[in-house]
């Protein structure tokens, strides 16, 4: 039913346009597809199309329960863990608090969306901006779901899982240290108070499960989508000259990474299926994308203003590349 207002001048009610639900939508797409189902039936039964769908559907079915543990763990610490903690168990001296900070989150897991706001509550409750921005980098890398989900991805090759903890250890540590000594307090805007504050627990955790799920699932099937079209469309040649360029394979890699912007729970199924690139340049991916991408530049320009993440993603990025391919050449 229109929904009318009055008019200016008393020339009557007018009404407003209709706007389109999301039920309406969702009905008119199952009748298109009914209406054109046998012109659907018959692309999907193309052999392409096939290996496309197998390729996407297995990504996105090994990717999603760890996904969705990792974005109730994330919750949980995000809500439960007052920030008063880290500031009592952060050492006082900044050069100390940086690795210890590091550590911290390789024990407690949580996902990009997560380490943002709680590194912000972090620096509200008075931990040096270097050991919260390092522990920003390190919770979505080197947590212990991460690390399970990549050795499941690659399974045989537990040099991947030590790599990937090592060279996404050693890039948040190094952040950490280089905000420490060239960090300039008006690049970074004091965080505002979290959304979480002032709600109950149980609708906070929820809340933030809701959004989690729903935003890290989004960008895990644009993954899973690319990935297959690299498996099914793209041309096995380009592949293979790409990924026979040491330089522009690791740099290929590194830019999808900041692109595709999936959650690092799910991320190490998606360089799995990458077989045509060596492992240096998977590790890349790996170690790029929990760090830098779209979805965290924006949420780190929010939180913190556009000076720091115009400063902060640039460095993380050229840093991650360079650490990733050191450790490559060493562990793999």
């Amino acid at each position: 039913m229109a929904i009318t207002e009055p008019a200016p001048d008393g020339a009557g009610p007018v009404e407003e346009p209709r706007r389109p639900d999301s039920p309406l939508l969702l009905t008119l797409a199952l009748l298109t597809a009914v209406m054109f189902q046998d012109s659907i039936r018959g692309a999907l039964a193309a052999p392409v199309m096939q290996s496309w769908t197998t390729v996407f559907v297995a990504v996105v079915v090994q990717a999603l329960p760890f996904l969705v543990l990792g974005v109730l763990l994330s919750a949980a610490i995000a809500v439960f863990v007052p920030p008063s903690f880290f500031a009592r168990a952060l050492p006082g001296r900044p050069a100390l608090a940086v690795p210890v900070a590091g550590a911290a989150g390789a024990v407690l897991p949580g996902c990009e969306c997560a380490s943002v706001p709680v590194a912000g509550a972090m620096m509200r409750r008075g931990v040096t901006p270097a050991a919260a921005l390092t522990f920003l980098l390190s919770a979505p890398a080197v947590n212990p779901i991460v690390l399970t989900a990549t050795a499941v991805a690659f399974p045989g090759e537990p040099r991947m899982v030590l790599a990937r903890f090592v060279a996404s250890l050693l890039v948040a540590c190094a952040m950490g240290w280089l905000w420490h000594r060239l960090g300039r307090t008006d690049w970074l805007r004091p965080p505002a108070r979290s959304a979480h504050e002032g709600r109950s627990r149980g609708a906070a955790f929820w809340g933030s499960v809701r959004h989690d799920v729903t935003h890290a699932g989004g960008f895990l099937v644009v993954g899973a989508m690319a990935a297959a079209t690299l498996k099914a469309v793209i041309p096995a040649e380009w592949l293979r000259a790409a990924a026979g360029q040491p330089v522009l394979s690791v740099l290929a890699l590194a830019a999808l990474a900041v692109l595709l912007s999936i959650c690092s729970e799910a991320d190490a199924f998606v360089a799995a299926s990458l077989t045509q690139f060596s492992l240096t340049a998977r590790l890349t991916f790996l170690v790029v994308g929990p760090m830098v991408d779209l979805k965290l530049f924006a949420l780190q320009a929010g939180t913190f203003g556009r000076a720091f993440a115009l400063r902060f993603a640039p460095a993380t990025f050229a840093l991650a590349v360079a650490v990733s391919v050191l450790t490559g050449a060493v562990l793999l």
